[in-house]
């Protein structure tokens, strides 16, 4: 066991985690990330991605994680094969934290970037035709359904806001949910109603998702809720839209959240109601949900936890002279 010190502590390791590192290291914060048990997010489960700005050509989630990683290692940042499982946030800063390792991390400002998962139905096919199929992005992945036959699982805001952005890539989307009305916002509702690309089944659960002879989603196998009869729907693309869940166990009690789990922070900025704590990426963000936004975040929780380390600084100093 050992004690690991730090002016700026990550846990998580996304573009949230990596950019806030890239950029901590640059202001000579010394960074430590605690990489967790998904080193790189949820990018590594993604494979080609197409909207990442730079990148004239389509690339691999994984293969941008790992060049973040070591963008990061190379300017100066400490990687952490490790998993926080206890955070102290009453008695600092500075600010203690457990690993699963035993060891302790202490830094004087905290970025948390501990991200989101996208929830998920549980049933056969679903994580085997992940990426060959069956999606939780639409905005990440359909663009690669262009012109095909396409399907959305779920009910809420997030499932209405896919399937109608889908639109702009096919002619063919048909929205699934197991009841027989949305609870999604009205003018949501009215913008799908309105549109002839979306149809709708009700009263429909996925029982799974089955493969073609090429090994890619050929088809859903479906049940009524009321009935029990089962169906097919023969489909190119599925996208599980039953939200995400973000992953903020740790900070339960400790910090504010709203209803979801979501960590809160003010107003475009990633400060937390802890002043030295910051908040970035897909763990505050229900909204965009992007690699982009989120090591913009990153970014920003960097450059913030710099400016709070500068006014702690100074106030020692002022109360120095003072003596």
């Amino acid at each position: 066991m050992a004690t690991h010190r730090t002016k700026m502590l990550i846990i998580g390791s996304g573009p949230a985690g990596y950019s806030a590192a890239i950029y901590g290291a640059r202001a000579m914060l010394e960074p430590i990330v605690v990489q967790g048990l998904q080193p790189g997010g949820q990018l590594t489960i993604t494979t080609d991605v197409e909207n990442y700005p730079g990148f004239r050509d389509v690339i691999q989630g994984p293969w941008l994680m790992e060049e973040m990683k070591a963008q990061a290692e190379h300017v100066g940042t400490r990687m952490m094969w490790d998993t926080i499982v206890e955070v102290d946030l009453e008695s600092g800063p500075p600010w203690r934290a457990i690993g699963d390792s035993g060891d302790e991390y202490i830094g004087d400002t905290l970025v948390i970037a501990t991200g989101a998962q996208a929830k998920w139905l549980g049933v056969p096919g679903e994580q085997e035709l992940g990426g060959k199929g069956v999606s939780a992005c639409a905005t990440c992945d359909g663009f690669f359904y262009r012109g095909k036959k396409v399907a959305v699982i779920g009910g809420g805001n997030t499932a209405v806001e896919e399937a109608l952005y889908l639109t702009n890539h096919s002619d063919d989307v048909t929205l699934i949910h197991r009841r027989d009305e949305l609870r999604a916002e009205k003018i949501l509702q009215e913008r799908l109603f309105a549109s002839d690309k979306i149809s709708t089944l009700w009263n429909k659960t996925v029982v799974s998702f089955e493969a073609g002879e090429n090994g890619t989603l050929s088809h859903l196998v479906l049940k009524d809720t009321e009935t029990g009869e089962t169906s097919t729907l023969e489909v190119d693309g599925a996208f599980v839209a039953i939200g995400h869940a973000p992953s903020t166990e740790l900070f339960k009690g400790k910090l504010p959240m709203d209803e979801t789990g979501y960590l809160l922070v003010e107003p475009g900025t990633p400060k937390t109601s802890l002043p030295g704590v910051f908040a970035a990426g897909d763990v505050m963000d229900h909204t965009y949900r992007q690699a982009v936004t989120a090591a913009g975040v990153g970014c920003m929780a960097a450059l913030d936890a710099e400016r709070f380390l500068q006014t702690m600084d100074f106030a020692r100093e002022e109360a120095q002279a003072a003596e």
